[in-house]
């Protein structure tokens, strides 16, 4: 079984709505939903799924990227942000044996924008266990 993680950019007005339309649009790979907010802006979560990957199609309701995850330091990342953290520790070289500190990105989500690199700082808001 192939899977994906996902990344839904939500609101704490919006992410139940947003819960919904995963649960129905997605075959989600395991039975956790985890939700980050943003420690420096407590409105934006982070809405964060495994899905298996046959057949699976966007909703384009939702806000959503895709994302891997380095475990040993929780955090998420765009392989755009991940050569932009190699390229800026190695003045401009894209080198794929660079070891990242990956410490230094602890608990945050690594996206691109404009102006290159953004780290947004992360807590857990909540675990949804789908057994329930």
């Amino acid at each position: 079984m192939k899977t994906q993680l996902l990344c839904t950019f939500s609101t704490k007005t919006d992410v139940e709505n947003h819960l919904e339309l995963i649960k129905s649009n997605y075959t989600l790979a395991y039975n956790y939903i985890y939700v980050l907010q943003n420690k420096n802006i407590p409105n934006e979560l982070f809405v964060t799924y495994n899905v298996v990957v046959e057949n699976q199609q966007p909703n384009l309701e939702m806000k959503t990227i895709l994302v891997h995850r380095k475990k040993q330091s929780n955090t998420l990342y765009t392989i755009n942000a991940l050569n932009n953290v190699i390229m800026e520790a190695t003045g401009g070289q894209l080198d794929n044996k660079f070891e990242v500190d990956w410490e230094k990105y602890r608990n945050c989500i690594l996206v691109t924008n404009t102006e290159g690199v953004k780290k947004i700082y992360t807590r857990v808001f909540d675990v949804i266990d789908l057994t329930k």
